[in-house]
C-alpha cells in the first residue's frame, strides 16, 4: 500500500512537472510569436554596426497596414544612412530600409482598400528590414499577379524615382537625349527602360567597365565611369544633352551643367561620391562639397538651363505628396502589365548576409537591385557574425575588418 501511494505520488509529481513544462513552452511560444527578426543598426559607422536580432513585433495603428515581409530593397542611400552620412540622421539603434514587399497580415482601424492576404509593396519610413512592418495605407500598393516579391521590392523606389525625374521634372519627350550616371544600378536601369517607352530617345550612360557587356543593349552609348565622359558625349552630340540625371554630385555637377543644351534640365538625386571608405569620411565630404560648381542664377538665365533636385523619400514622408506618387505607381504598373518595363534583380541575400550585400553595393558590384530575402537561409559560415548576442541580449561588438575576408555567395536569379 505504501508502495502504491509512493508510485501515485511520483506519477502525480511527474504529471505536474510535465504540465509545467508544457505551460512554460506555451508561454515561450506566445512570446516568440510576438517577436520578429530584424536588421538593427546599433550606431553609425562600419559594417560591424549591423546586427540581426529579435525585436517586438509592431501592430498597426489607425490608418496603417501590417505586412508580413517577404523581400526588402537595398539602396545606396541605406549605405549612407549606416555611415550617418545624411542630413539630420535619426537616433540609433534603428531598423534601416525604406521599401519592402509582402503579404497583408492585418489592418488598423479605419483602414480600407486592402484585404488580409493581399500581395503588396510598400514604402516605409525606416524599419523595412524586418519580418513585419506597419506603414500608412497611402504608402502601400498591390502587386501585379505575375510580379515576384523580389521584383516588387526592386520596383517601387527605383521606378518611381526614375519616372518622376524623367517625366514630371524634366518633361521627357520624343527625340530628346539623356545622360544617366551609374547606368548599371537599379535607378539607372529603370531610367533606361522608361526611356525606351518614348520614341527616338538617345541614352548616354556611365558605368564600371565590367558591367558594360551586361547592360550594353539597354543604353544607346555607354562609357566607362573613369573616362572623360564629357568629351565622349560631345564627340557624338556636340550640342550636349537635354537631361542629366546625377547621383554622384561633386565635380560631376559642373560637368553635367556644362553638357546641357539650351532648355535642358540637370537633376541631382544622390551624392554617392561622398562615400569612399567603410565609414563616414570628412575628407570625402569636404572634397565633394568643394568640387560642386557654385550655381549662378544669372548664368542659368543667360544659358536657358534648369537645375533641380529630387528626393523621393522627402516627397513622401516630409512633403505630403503620397497621392502624386500613387498616381505614378498606377502608371508604372500599367507599363509593367504591358511588359514594357521589368525590375532587374541583381541578387538575393538573407537578412544575416546584410553586411556582404552592403559591401557589394559599396563596391558598385551590382547590376540592378540587391534584395534582402527574408525567407532565405544564410550561407553557412564558421562564425555567425551577424547574429551574435551576449547572454544579456546585447549585441557584441565585432572588431573592424573581422568580416573582410569572409565571403558568401548570393543567390543570383
Amino acid at each position: 500500500m505504501a508502495k502504491e501511494g509512493t508510485a501515485i505520488t511520483e506519477e502525480t509529481e511527474h504529471m505536474i512537472e510535465k504540465n509545467g513544462i508544457k505551460e512554460q513552452e506555451s508561454v515561450l511560444s506566445a512570446v516568440d510569436s510576438k517577436e520578429m527578426r530584424a536588421v538593427v543598426l546599433t550606431g553609425f559607422g562600419g559594417l560591424n554596426k549591423l546586427r540581426v536580432t529579435k525585436k517586438a513585433m509592431p501592430e498597426p495603428q489607425e490608418g496603417e497596414v501590417k505586412i508580413r515581409v517577404k523581400a526588402c530593397g537595398l539602396n545606396f542611400l541605406d549605405l549612407m544612412v549606416r555611415q550617418g552620412n545624411i542630413d539630420n540622421p535619426p537616433k540609433t539603434p534603428l531598423v534601416p530600409g525604406f521599401e519592402c514587399a509582402g503579404i497583408v497580415e492585418a489592418m488598423g482601424e479605419n483602414t480600407k482598400g486592402f484585404e488580409i492576404g493581399d500581395r503588396v509593396m510598400a514604402f516605409v519610413n525606416y524599419n523595412a528590414w524586418a519580418e513585419v512592418v506597419c506603414t500608412p495605407l497611402d504608402f502601400v500598393y498591390k502587386i501585379p499577379d505575375d510580379m515576384t516579391f523580389p521584383e516588387a521590392a526592386a520596383f517601387s523606389m527605383n521606378f518611381v524615382a526614375a519616372y518622376m525625374m524623367l517625366f514630371e521634372v524634366a518633361n521627357l519627350r520624343e527625340g530628346m537625349s539623356v545622360l544617366v550616371h551609374s547606368a548599371g544600378g537599379g535607378v539607372g536601369q529603370a531610367v533606361a527602360q522608361l526611356c525606351s517607352t518614348v520614341p527616338s530617345i538617345t541614352v548616354f550612360g556611365t558605368a564600371s567597365s565590367f558591367k558594360h557587356e551586361a547592360i550594353k543593349t539597354s543604353v544607346t552609348h555607354l562609357f566607362d565611369r573613369n573616362v572623360d565622359y564629357v568629351q565622349e558625349v560631345k564627340k557624338i552630340s556636340p550640342e550636349g544633352v537635354d537631361i542629366v540625371l546625377d547621383c554622384l554630385c561633386g565635380e560631376n555637377t559642373g560637368k553635367g551643367l556644362g553638357l546641357l543644351k539650351p532648355l535642358g534640365t540637370y537633376i541631382l538625386y544622390g551624392s554617392s561620391n561622398m562615400v569612399t571608405g567603410e565609414t563616414k569620411s570628412f575628407f570625402s565630404f569636404a572634397k565633394s562639397w568643394w568640387q560642386v560648381e557654385k550655381v549662378n542664377p544669372i548664368k542659368l538665365f543667360e544659358e536657358n538651363k534648369v537645375i533641380a533636385g529630387f528626393s523621393l523619400l522627402n516627397l513622401l514622408f516630409k512633403q505630403g505628396r503620397a497621392s502624386a506618387v500613387k498616381t505614378v505607381m498606377q502608371k508604372l504598373i500599367s507599363l509593367y502589365d504591358q511588359k514594357k518595363i521589368r525590375p532587374l534583380v541583381d541578387s538575393l541575400w538573407a537578412l544575416e548576409e546584410v553586411k556582404e550585400a552592403m559591401q557589394r553595393i559599396h563596391d558598385r558590384g551590382n547590376i540592378g537591385k540587391l534584395i534582402l530575402d527574408v525567407e532565405k537561409s544564410p550561407t553557412p559560415l564558421m562564425a555567425n557574425d551577424s547574429t551574435e548576442t551576449s547572454e544579456a541580449g546585447e549585441e557584441e561588438e565585432e572588431q573592424e575588418g573581422d568580416s573582410d575576408n569572409k565571403e558568401r555567395t548570393p543567390f543570383i536569379p
